[in-house]
């Protein structure tokens, strides 16, 4: 495996631990900034949103460019917001910086994942995406509480230094050992070619199942710690717990999905997973009442889960290569911006859920959209048979 996917790998951690740390930072940094913490809990969705935009917009307005050259820029990007961030005073600025670092982080993640497929050859492109990805589910299961911890007891501001030298380190190792690229040629179908390929039926059917496996999974998790203190019953410590087994998940989910990839058909993987995800949340709801049952069922959600941000991902790539060859990156793009977008909808749709119909329902919504999923590409399957055959096939084949 290159060396440079495990630079990749880092810089990864780093924009996943600036994401999602700020959720264990909320009252620290709203104590310090004299504000509430619904208002710095907007910084969060800020970021969700710049990421969702970055991804396949500015990937593609940025076609053109060479890979190592927007690699670089969205790390400069990071690394100095980092450390602009830890000397806000501001909500408007803190929510500005947020947005800015978010655009760096959609594009990062979107054109990191599309070189490292390109960079092995096609029986280890799932392992080299996992690869990838490994960075940021170390951040949500290592870096987050270990980062909500320091910055509780000494600065939060401290923790976004941090993540400044950590970007500038990533920077100087891409920087190193990622090699110089010609520049690519113009698209003959024009510079803004790249956005006509978000339009592509197969691929937008894909990002919509992305969006909805995302919204199954977050429309739960975001309220996971009102539905095992007051339906389950259960405690702090076993909410900690419970969080704890579903950032361990990820990183055996990404690791998963990216191995399966390589010896399976991914259509095929994918279709498992979303049963996978839909049973699992079906059975949260049925064993709600069993503190242990919701705690491993948790930690299952979140191995689907990541299992099917990888297989996505590599599905829209694979359709890519086939049906839009010059936008792979913006491919990549449309898949992360779909699980951000699906994120932020996620919240809203388990809170209305909570207010009309009861907290104790709410895995069953997850499991609905997950069902939902499993139909829409069933759907396309049925519609486009060239496109679901496309879609079978590895990434790169």
């Amino acid at each position: 495996m290159p060396i440079v996917i495990s630079i990749f790998s880092l810089c990864t951690f780093t924009f996943g631990l600036s994401e999602f740390v700020v959720a264990g930072l909320v009252s620290a940094m709203a104590e310090d900034l004299g504000t509430s913490t619904t208002a710095v809990g907007s910084a969060i969705a800020t970021y969700a949103l710049g990421a969702a935009i970055g991804a396949p917009l500015l990937t593609a307005l940025l076609l053109t460019w060479r890979d190592r050259t927007s690699l670089v820029l969205t790390l400069a990007v990071l690394a100095v917001g980092s450390l602009a961030f830890a000397w806000v005073e501001q909500l408007s600025a803190l929510n500005i910086v947020r947005f800015v670092i978010g655009l760096a982080h959609g594009v990062f993640m979107a054109v990191a994942a599309d070189v490292a497929v390109k960079l092995v050859d096609p029986p280890r492109a799932g392992r080299a995406l996992s690869r990838v990805w490994l960075g940021l589910t170390l951040a949500l299961a290592l870096g987050v509480p270990l980062g909500t911890l320091l910055g509780s007891l000494w600065s939060w501001r401290a923790i976004f230094v941090a993540l400044g030298v950590l970007g500038l380190l990533s920077l100087l190792g891409l920087l190193r050992l990622m090699p110089r690229q010609k520049a690519p040629p113009p698209p003959v179908e024009g510079r803004l070619a790249g956005l006509a390929a978000l339009m592509q039926g197969p691929l937008l059917v894909t990002a919509g199942m992305a969006m909805l496996v995302s919204i199954a999974t977050f429309s739960f998790l975001t309220y996971v710690s009102p539905f095992l203190l007051q339906v389950t019953q259960g405690g702090v410590q076993l909410l900690s717990l419970a969080m704890l087994m579903f950032g361990a998940a990820t990183i055996l989910g990404n690791l998963l999905g990216g191995a399966c990839a390589d010896r399976f058909a991914v259509g095929r993987c994918l279709n498992v997973a979303l049963v996978v995800l839909a049973a699992d949340l079906g059975l949260l709801y049925l064993g709600r009442e069993q503190p242990w049952a919701v705690v491993l069922l948790t930690g299952g959600l979140g191995g689907v889960f990541f299992a099917i941000v990888t297989l996505s991902t590599l599905r829209l790539l694979g359709l890519a290569k086939q049906l839009a060859p010059h936008a792979t990156g913006v491919a990549s793009g449309l898949s992360i911006a779909a699980f951000n977008l699906g994120t932020a909808l996620g919240g809203g749709i388990g809170g209305l859920m909570i207010e009309r119909i009861g907290l104790v329902y709410l895995p069953l919504a997850g499991a609905a959209a997950a069902l939902l999923a499993l139909g829409l590409i069933a759907r396309e399957r049925a519609a486009n048979p060239v496109g679901a055959a496309l879609a079978a096939k590895q990434a790169t084949r």
